[in-house]
This record gives C-alpha cells, sequence and structure tokens, in this order.
C-alpha cells in the first residue's frame, strides 16, 4: 500500500489514474481536498470501454457536499458513480474507504480496471513498438493497475533499454561509429553517443534509466508505484516523439512522390 501524506493528484486522477489501495492522508484542517475528492461532480474526459473511445463522464450519485466541511470523515466507504455522456447505460464505478482515525482516502475498487481505462490511450504505440515490446508495456501498466511496483518498473526499463538499442542498430552502421567506444561506455553515456537518433526527450532525461534502475535494485514496491505515472508519462512522451517522426517521414516521402510525379508529366 501506498501512502501519501497529502494528495498530489486531481480529483480525475485519484479516480482515473490512482491504484487500488493507495492511501491519502489528510492533516487535520485540511477538509477541503477529500471533498474536492468525494463530492466531485464536474464533468470529465476518460475512455469508455462500452463505446470504445474516449467520452465525457458526469457523476450521477452523492452530488451535495456536506454542510459541515469536517463531515467527510463520518463515513466508512462511499461509492462514486459516473455516466456516459453517449449511453446512460455506460458507467464508472468507484468504491472509497475513508479513515476518520488515521484522517485518509483510499479507493478500494472500481469497475472498468485501471488497467482496462489506460490500455486504450497506449494502444497507439503499437505502431512504433515491435509486438513483443507492446506485450512488455501493457504488462508495466497491468502489473501497476494492480500494486506491483516493482514489477512494472522492470518492463519499463527494458522499453527503455529497447528504444536506446534501436537507436544504437541505426547509428553503428555509419562509417564514423566507434563501436568498441560504446561497449565500454555506461547507459548515460551511451545515451549521449546516440544524441542525434534519440528523441530530444530521452537524451535530456537520460537519468530515467537510473531511476528504473534504483527501482528495480533499491526501492520498496510503494515508492516505485507511486514513481510508476511519472515514469510513464515520460516513456510515452518518448514515444510521442517517435510517432511524430514517423508520421512526417511518411509525409514527405508522399511529398516527394508526388512532386515526381508533377515533374515527369510535366516534362512530357
Amino acid at each position: 500500500m501506498t501512502t501519501s501524506s497529502r494528495p498530489t493528484c486531481t480529483p480525475v486522477q485519484f479516480y482515473i489514474d490512482t491504484p487500488l489501495y493507495e492511501k491519502f492522508i489528510f492533516n487535520n484542517g485540511n477538509d477541503v481536498e477529500p471533498i474536492n475528492i468525494l463530492f466531485f461532480d464536474q464533468p470529465f474526459d476518460a475512455f469508455c470501454e462500452s463505446c470504445n473511445k474516449h467520452t465525457i463522464f458526469q457523476r450521477i450519485n452523492d452530488n451535495g457536499r456536506p454542510s459541515d466541511s469536517s463531515d467527510w470523515i463520518d463515513y466508512p466507504r462511499r461509492t462514486a458513480t459516473f455516466r456516459c455522456s453517449r449511453d446512460p447505460h455506460h458507467l464508472l464505478f468507484f468504491l472509497v474507504k475513508i479513515d476518520a482515525e488515521e484522517r485518509s482516502l483510499e479507493k478500494i475498487g472500481q469497475y472498468p480496471s485501471l488497467a482496462t481505462l489506460s490500455m486504450y490511450d497506449v494502444k497507439q504505440y503499437q505502431t512504433v513498438l515491435a509486438k513483443d515490446t507492446f506485450r512488455e508495456l501493457t504488462k508495466a501498466i497491468g502489473l501497476a493497475a494492480h500494486g506491483v511496483g516493482i514489477g512494472s518498473f522492470v518492463y519499463l526499463r527494458r522499453i527503455f533499454e529497447g528504444l536506446v538499442e534501436e537507436a544504437h542498430v541505426e547509428a553503428m552502421v555509419q562509417p564514423d561509429w566507434d563501436e568498441e567506444l560504446y561497449g565500454k561506455s555506461r547507459m548515460g553515456e551511451k545515451i549521449e553517443l546516440l544524441a542525434e537518433y534519440l528523441p530530444s526527450f530521452l537524451v535530456e532525461n537520460k537519468s530515467m534509466y537510473g531511476i528504473l534502475s534504483k527501482g528495480i535494485h533499491e526501492l520498496s514496491e510503494d515508492v516505485c508505484l507511486a514513481a510508476f505515472p511519472v515514469v510513464k508519462v515520460g516513456i510515452e512522451i518518448i514515444l510521442d516523439a517517435k510517432i511524430e517522426e514517423a508520421a512526417a517521414k511518411k509525409k514527405l516521402a508522399s511529398a516527394r512522390l508526388a512532386i515526381q510525379q508533377l515533374t515527369s508529366k510535366a516534362s512530357r
């Protein structure tokens, strides 16, 4: 179980992105943040499993806030249900445990699962990841969704290493490439050597690899689990850059072909 002294997430992040059993403890006098989470009633965008696309959800229960802000601790648990704007039969369900003594909130149940809600957004990366690597990404998300932090880091590190190796394969065919130097280098140094072949975000944030490695060998499950969303976003930004690069290359190739065809017609 991960514990946070105060929430570092919005109500939407609490419901949609936070793994089960991550506990948020609120200091005495801090009633605004737990109230905002428990009685959150603003529309938000999320993946609808039944529609198989993103849609706007709106809460359909517990809309009334307590008259006394401290009353939120008087409930052992609360449910939150959100309805899809496309179809009123498509719902998101959440169960939150409230501990009055600790003054804490803990999401202890939800449907669909966190993995289901997260998986749709990573489908786009199938175009730039090998089949096995994409499977590792989905495994990392699934493990984190079930509270397994260190295991999720193992898969994220493998993905990171795979992205670096792709750049290495591209660079090693260049006539001025020094393979011996590369083989002796640490990961941070390898990334510097491959800078022109890697997304700039990866080069600028090469310390991510150190975080992943430390997570596997030194950090606790809870710390890895809490860090997972940040590291995952970092990986996604790198993959976003690869998608943009692939799209740009495709557009350039299409433009070249079109110009060649026009030139050929004009010369007849």
